[in-house]
This record gives C-alpha cells, structure tokens and sequence, in this order.
C-alpha cells in the first residue's frame, strides 16, 4: 500500500520560544513504516517514535536559541528513497509575548455564540464535505449561519456598549453529524470552522478587536474531543482517550477532586468518565496527548495574538497535567490571563483550583481565576431572596466574606449567565428594577465581569429542553423583522435597560475605584447592604448602597466613616444627581445606589 500524509501538526512553529521543545504529530497512512529525516541549521531531530496505531509518527525536534526562521523539508524516505516530503516552517515571533495584553478586573468580558450572534457572510453558511449541511433558524439544534465576519460587523457596536474584551464559544472546526455549533466538539484543533471563517479571518478578526481597544480571549477545551475528529475515527493508541469496558459518564460531582475521604472509584469516574456519548475523553496521562494540546494552545496564542484563554471543563481535567500547562503557557506568554469553568457549589471547591492554594493538595494548580458560579448564586439570592439569617442580602455578604480562600479574587470572572444557563433576565422575573440591581452589583463587586450577548436587551428564556437560551440576536441577518443593534429596532423597555447597561459600563472605563481597587462590605443592617470599591490614597471612591426593603430609606452613614470621613458629597453615577451631603441619604425602595464620593 502506498504511504499517503495526512497532516503534520502543528504545521508551523517559530524561533525564539521559551521551550525549545517540539513534538509534531505525522498522521498518514502506514506513515510508520517509513524513516524520517531533516537537515536545518539549528533544528535537531531527536528521537521518533513509533506508537500503536502505524498510522502515526511522533517526532521529538529541538529547536536551538540561535536557530534563523526559514523552511525545511521533512523528508519520509524507505530503503533510501523518497516516498514523501513536507516543508516545514519556522518564523520568527511576531512578538506576541509583548502583544498579549491579557485580561484583568479592568475589563468587561462580553461572552457571544458566534453562529447565533451575526450572519456577515452568507457564502459559508453551509460547506459541502462536512456532516452537517442544514441550516435551519426555526431549530435550536441546527446551524443558523452567524460567524466571524457577523462579530467583525459589530465591533463597534461593542465597544460603544462598555465592552473591552469579546470571548466566543469555540470557533475551531466542528465537523459533527448534529448541534455541531456551539463548538465544544472539535474535530480539527488547527482549524477555524469554514462556516465561521478561515484561520486568516480569525487573525485578522483579532487585530480588528486590538485596532478598536478591546482583547479576544479563547475557548478551548482540555477534556474532550468530538467523534467526528481524526484521533477519534483513526485512534493513535488505545490510551489516547479514557477507555471503559462500556461506556461510563462522568458523575459530573466535583467533590471526588478535592475530598481527603474520596475512593479512588469515585474520582476516576468524575476524571475519566465522559461528558457525553459524543465527546470522547482524552487521557490527558498520556504523554503524547499533554503535548498535543499544550501545543495547539501556544500556537493559537503565538499565531492570532490571543489576549486571554476560557478553560472548558476545568474540573473534569487531570489535575497535575493542567498545573504543568498553566507553568507552560504562562512560560511563553507571561501575560496571558487564564481563567477555569468551574460550575460548582462552594467557594472552597472554587478556591480549590485557584493558583497559590495547595492545601490538601499538594502542589499549586497556577490557575489565576475561575468563573465564580457561587458568587452568581448569591447574587440571585440577594434579588430574589427572602430576608433570614443567612439568607436574601446575608447570602451575598457571607459569600463574599469568603474572599480569604483565594489568593487573588480579583483574577474570578463572575458573570449570571452564559449559553449553559437560564438568562439573567428571566431569572428575575422579567423585573427591570430587579435586572438594573443585579447589573449594579455585577459591574461594581470585585473580580472581571461578564455578560452574555442579548442581556444589554433584555433577551430572556430558561435553559429548558428547547436550547432557548441560545437565540439569535435580533439583527444579525439580513431580513430580519427587528433590528436590536440599533435604538430604533428596540422597545422603550429594551432601550432603557441598554441605556442604564451602556452608562455603567463606560463610567466603570473610567473608574479606577472599579477597575482595580479594593473592596470594603458592612454587615447588612435593616435590609440595606452598603460597600466600598476604593484605592487607598485616591479620589473618586464608590459607594455602592442596597436597599433590598420594598420602602424607600433613610441611610445614616455614621457607621461607615472609615470610608466616607474624608469626603462631604457624591455623584449618583447612573441619574446625574449631586447628593451636597452624604451624613444622610435617602434610598429609594428595592433598589441600588451606585455612588462616586467627592
């Protein structure tokens, strides 16, 4: 049979990396039972490895400091002919380890489904070849057509909003037979989905975003790969995934991670089970499987110049191999920002992932943040909740007196809802006074925000069967009857809830009491919540005040002169209102005061 190459990943590389390590994947048929040879100043071949499946090569390169970017063939010869050739690339950097700007508590992330967000290009809707060739708006499970392009139409109406950072659900390719859009099933790590764009698009889309001040940041995932991908249909090794002599489903209960009393059953099943019959677990043990991905990740980075990357899954990955690629990636790229999906139920099991925590555990995860579902949960809680001891305000007070776990909150991204999750706006009822509480809260406390497209318009729905909670944005295709991009395509409801949204978010631009100062709370007292973002030394702190009583109150701030003594009146941020005192101040009923003191 005739050798045929497949692929060689990653295609490219460059000069100047951190580690000069690199371990390329060869796919093709029998490619084994072929000799491999290169000749490049600077570039060693160290060893090449033969594994189960003679359908793979792995080879160990060492890529010298004083090695000169240029092209090489990698040359697949057999009894001392040639059969194949590649050529290979090395380029030098295009400095991303300066360019990445990484993403802090001074940025408003704004988190988007790229194929439910905008249509900018109709041709690539649907692509001949791949598995899925429907495009169907009236089915929740179906591809609608909305991609890079769609996003790139938009940047400006982002950046008018407040926004500062755009994270998109994966964008690489997703050739599955169904629900292939949501991206969280790759089939090819070293492609852009061709019905979002090309890999070219994505580059550029990314220098579009830093032309207009704001960063990207990238999802990807550790955990699982889709069935329709390569290493899947033509599998390495046995043990490139997690194997089961039937099939097993994680247990989804994080617990068995972090338990001093767990069994060994327990946390296998949480580690190695499957997430779903159609995403395949990676054994990320492997060797081979720890380089392939920690690979895929620095090119992306190197290769689009990547601000920030969202970990999938986080607590379903092994984890001694993710605080190795944490060490890796931060090694390359020290300004990268890193945060985890952790979808949990206690700030310690959140704590328990976070970098610099190693109680109990043994070595330190180096993950900077995590996305912070409990402080999520209180949030709701304070705007839903029934008044008790440790319950309505008392819940989010409490919550965040758990703040010391961490050894830096501000690097959590706490958010109230995502494309997993019941919309914000639903979630309290429909109540716009209750929606502009939980924004007020959201964009003032401590930590990065993020907010899910369609909140700054009221776009609502449950996370039920019928994957509503995934709608397209009103406006976003041509034709549509609506068009909620642009104030006259609102409703005066929809309008006023943007406005509030947008005039939050750009004071929070400018506010360096919100973007990177410290937090103080006070006990709640007579249903009033009060707190303080402050820099010491600095002007402008913001008061930020609680009223969770349905009558308007009479707030004497005797009690919080540790903060207040210095300054005699305040803005009110969102009505324009000078308050010429601040020994009393009135606030209205269920609502929030976001004030700036003077």
């Amino acid at each position: 049979m005739a050798q045929k190459l497949e692929r060689i990943e990653p295609m490219s590389w460059w000069v100047g990396m951190h580690n000069p390590k690199l371990q390329l994947l060869v796919h093709g048929d029998q490619i084994a039972s072929l000799q491999v040879q290169l000749n490049y100043p600077g570039v060693t071949l160290k060893e090449v490895h033969k594994v189960e499946n003679p359908n793979y090569l792995f080879l160990d390169l060492e890529i010298a400091a004083e090695t000169k970017a240029g092209q090489f063939p990698i040359v697949f010869t057999k009894e001392g002919k040639k059969k194949l050739s590649y050529t290979y690339e090395l380029k030098n950097r295009t400095q991303s380890a300066s360019r990445v700007q990484g993403v802090s508590s001074k940025d408003l992330i704004y988190l988007l489904m790229p194929d439910r967000f905008s249509n900018g290009d109709s041709k690539n809707d649907v692509v001949k070849g791949l598995r899925e060739t429907s495009l169907n708006r009236d089915s929740m499970y179906y591809r609608h057509g909305g991609d890079i392009q769609g996003v790139i139409n938009h940047l400006d109406y982002l950046k008018d909003l407040g926004i500062t950072a755009i994270w998109m659900t994966p964008e690489i390719e997703n050739d599955m037979q169904h629900a292939s859009y949501h991206g969280y099933a790759a089939t090819d790590h070293y492609k852009i989905d061709p019905r979002y764009g090309s890999n070219e698009l994505y580059k550029a889309y990314v220098e579009k975003v830093h032309e207009k001040g704001m960063k990207v940041i990238k999802d990807i995932v550790h955990n699982h790969i889709g069935t329709g991908h390569y290493q899947f249909t033509d599998l390495p090794m046995k043990d490139w995934l997690n194997q089961w002599p039937v099939y097993t489903q994680t247990s989804y209960r994080d617990q068995p991670v972090m338990d001093i009393h767990a069994s060994l059953a327990d946390r296998k099943k949480m580690l190695d089970g499957w997430f779903v019959p159609s995403m395949p677990d990676l054994n990320q043990r492997n060797p081979y499987v720890q380089n392939y991905l920690t690979q895929n990740h620095i090119w992306w980075v190197e290769y689009a110049g990547i601000d920030g990357l969202r970990l999938d899954t986080y607590p379903y990955n092994d984890p001694e191999y993710m605080a190795d690629w944490a060490l890796k990636i931060k090694a390359e790229f020290p300004n990268l920002s890193i945060f985890g999906e952790t979808l949990v139920n206690a700030a310690a099991s959140q704590a328990y992932f976070t970098g610099g925590n190693t109680v109990n555990r043994g070595f330190d995860t180096h993950l900077p943040g995590i996305t912070d579902a409990v402080l999520k949960d209180a949030i709701y809680e304070a705007l839903n909740g029934n008044p008790g001891w440790t319950d309505g305000i008392f819940r989010l007070y409490a919550t965040l007196a758990q703040d010391f776990l961490y050894k830096d909150v501000t690097g959590n991204v706490i958010f109230m809802d995502n494309h997993d999750m019941s919309r914000f706006y639903s979630m309290v009822k429909e109540d716009l006074g209750k929606y502009k509480n939980g924004l007020a809260l959201l964009l003032t406390l401590r930590g990065i925000p993020q907010v899910y497209y369609g909140t700054e318009i009221l776009m609502k729905n449950y996370s039920d069967p019928d994957g509503k909670v995934r709608e397209d944005f009103p406006g976003g295709w041509k034709g549509d009857k609506t068009d909620k991009f642009s104030a006259s395509g609102r409703s005066s409801k929809e309008n006023e809830a943007f406005d509030y949204f947008r005039k939050l978010a750009r004071f929070r631009q400018n506010s360096i009491a919100l973007q990177s100062g410290k937090m103080m709370q006070y006990v709640p007292e007579n249903g009033i919540y009060v707190y303080f973002r402050y820099v010491e030394g600095a002007e402008k702190p913001v008061m930020v005040i609680f009223n969770t009583e349905d009558k308007t109150k009479e707030l004497k701030t005797d009690r919080f002169k540790e903060r207040t003594a210095a300054f005699s009146a305040a803005s009110n941020v969102l009505s324009g209102a000078t308050l010429d005192q601040i020994k009393t101040i009135t606030v209205p009923a269920k609502s929030v005061l976001v004030l700036e003191l003077k």
